[in-house]
């Protein structure tokens, strides 16, 4: 599509899970676009897609097709990150990086726009998206940091197949089938591919994501651990997080326990801070069975969460459930918010 004036974005990985809700996102939102390109890999350049209306052809990436435009959103893996993003720099770009190749640089701002949307003004060229599991954990916990501090948290997680692509979902859904069937299964995927060992995710729970690292904690636990503080600005900030695969298609969960620093918060103030809270829905109330679910977030970009409690022994100790699309706001749609970002404060210009 080409209009006269506005800003030339690319999508990365554009027939990909993450990229075709990158471009679906885009066609929602009201980003002026005067043109859109396609990239992904040569095996997939020259497939057909469409944005709004139009048919778009994929083309290879290469460090030429970066020539000419504005914002680069990425989503095909860090190699390909590490190699093309600064090649799209070089020629002009800001990228908007959804892979793990540059978040914990010290010169690359980790943003997610309801926290730390001033990072951008940071940015060398290469803005990086968290992970999917960070992003809405942090916004969740933001508003609470800023009225009441924030000394402690430990996350448990409950994350979708969707998060290890589209292979790992067709892998659960063909398990199902075959143990419904009483057929013998062969893992070959999650936990994690390029891993020793394979186990099913059908009606099973997996405690790995990732691979382990010698602490003992996966690199997806780590990486919620050093994303948290980073995206805070708070290296004190104590964080633990247990990171389990669930045989669910989309939306991750996550049950989240914080010490705030102030003592005598309510629930109740704690509630109304998130009813009003930017990107949050609060969906609590236990008497009506009120909470959120993995299957009611599927296609909403907001962070929905629930079940806050007080802790029974600790006056400054909260319980809260918090579920998102991980493939949205953990993904796709916090990338396009970025994008939106950089146009609010001026960063970029459309032409």
């Amino acid at each position: 599509m080409t209009e006269t004036q506005g800003l030339h974005i690319a999508v990365v990985g554009a027939t990909g899970a993450v990229g075709q809700q990158m471009i679906s996102t885009l066609e929602k939102r009201n980003l002026p676009i005067k043109k859109v390109t396609f990239l992904s890999s040569a095996r997939s350049a020259g497939t057909k897609l469409s944005f709004k209306g139009e048919e778009v052809i994929v083309q290879e990436a290469k460090p030429e097709s970066f020539e000419g435009i504005d914002i680069a959103l990425f989503s095909a893996g860090g190699s390909v990150s590490k190699e093309l993003a600064p090649e799209a720099v070089k020629r002009g770009a800001i990228v908007v990086d959804n892979t793990s190749a540059f978040r914990m640089d010290e010169n690359v701002p980790l943003v997610v726009p309801e926290v730390n949307e001033e990072d951008l003004k940071k940015h060398n060229g290469i803005i990086a998206n968290p992970n999917c599991s960070t992003i809405q954990m942090v916004v969740a916990l933001e508003p609470i940091r800023q009225a009441y501090g924030l000394s402690k948290v430990l996350v448990s997680t409950y994350q979708a197949v969707s998060g290890a692509g589209a292979a790992a979902i067709a892998e659960m859904k063909d398990q199902a089938r075959d143990l419904l069937d009483n057929k013998e299964i062969e893992p070959k995927i999650l936990p994690v591919g390029g891993d020793k060992k394979h186990y099913q995710i059908a009606f099973n729970v997996i405690p790995q994501i990732d691979k382990f690292q010698d602490n003992g904690f996966t690199f997806e636990e780590m990486k919620m651990i050093n994303e948290t503080k980073k995206i805070m600005h708070m290296p004190e900030l104590a964080v633990a997080a247990t990171c389990v695969r669930l045989p669910v298609e989309t939306g991750h969960s996550e049950s989240v326990y914080i010490e705030v620093d102030q003592s005598g918060v309510t629930v109740d103030q704690i509630k109304d801070l998130l009813s009003s809270a930017p990107g949050v829905v609060l969906e609590d109330n236990p008497s009506e069975q009120i909470y959120p679910m993995p299957a009611n977030a599927v296609g909403k970009n907001d962070v929905f969460v629930g079940r806050i409690r007080k802790d029974l022994d600790e006056d400054k100790g909260f319980h809260l459930w918090v579920v998102s699309d991980n493939l949205l706001k953990g993904a796709a749609w916090n990338s396009v918010q970025i994008a939106e970002s950089l146009l609010k404060l001026g960063l970029v210009t459309v032409k």
